[in-house]
């Protein structure tokens, strides 16, 4: 794919779409940060139905802390591999206030090493919550790079390398939401919505699905 076509794509994608944001709810950094952490193999439907009772209990690294791996266990069982993600927000939790008084980090580096904390998470952190041009690359925008032609690559990280050296820098910012809606509701896996979409002429897909 030509530099010229993916101008275009995303220039289409910020018309339609001019100030995207995560469908996630939460207020701060920490908020941001546990509900990225639960929302592994998860729905943010589903994030976002447990976190709306746990933050007003505990939206704190000392308030989660104080719940405890059984106390917040309650708060998230309805979200898969529960017992897994309350056990690394409770030691992230413990972590940031021993080494960062409470805070969320702000670097990269910081941020992976927090139980719980990989890569993409580290990437939705520091481009949602902090601004940063960073390309968090999950199972949406690994499928709608390589299927449209924008960044293909066979693997997680080869695809975010490759949308940060191909994305123009004015739409590298909001890269990251367009393309997981896009994929989420446009570009679905099983069946994409080609007759639908309002970049299917630029797409390099070969086999659309017809009207």
């Amino acid at each position: 794919m030509n530099p010229q076509k993916r101008g275009a794509i995303f220039a289409r994608l910020q018309a339609a779409n001019p100030q995207p944001r995560t469908e996630l709810v939460y207020a701060t950094a920490f908020e941001l940060l546990v509900a990225v952490i639960l929302s592994a193999q998860a729905t943010d439907k589903g994030v976002n139905k447990a976190t709306a009772e746990l933050f007003q209990a505990a939206n704190t690294p000392a308030a989660i802390l104080a719940l405890g791996v059984k106390g917040l266990s309650r708060y998230i069982k309805s979200i898969g591999l529960y017992n897994t993600k309350a056990k690394n927000i409770i030691a992230m939790s413990r972590l940031l206030l021993e080494h960062h008084a409470g805070e969320v980090p702000r670097n990269r580096e910081a941020l992976e090493e927090l139980p719980g904390v990989g890569r993409k998470t580290a990437n939705v952190i520091l481009n949602t919550a902090f601004g940063e041009a960073t390309i968090a690359v999950d199972t949406h925008i690994f499928r709608v790079a390589n299927r449209t032609g924008i960044a293909p690559g066979k693997t997680v990280r080869e695809v975010e390398e490759k949308l940060l050296k191909v994305v123009p820098p004015e739409y590298r910012l909001d890269a990251h939401h367009w393309l997981i809606l896009h994929g989420r509701y446009v570009c679905k896996a099983r069946r994409p919505d080609c007759p639908g979409c309002i970049i299917a002429d630029l797409c390099e897909y070969r086999h659309k699905t017809p009207a």
